[in-house]
């Protein structure tokens, strides 16, 4: 088994996701898998 490069990673994700056009939808399925956590700007 070969290793799979981060495009096809990224392809098998949203089709288990079941993602299509629909952009709104896209984001509430990304939001479901990535969770990010706003950057601290540092006091200057």
């Amino acid at each position: 088994m070969e290793d799979k490069s981060q495009l096809d990673k990224f392809k098998e994700a949203a089709r288990e996701l079941e993602t299509d056009d629909d952009e709104q939808r896209f984001k509430e399925r990304l939001a479901k898998v990535v969770k990010h956590k706003p950057v601290e700007k540092p006091e200057t």
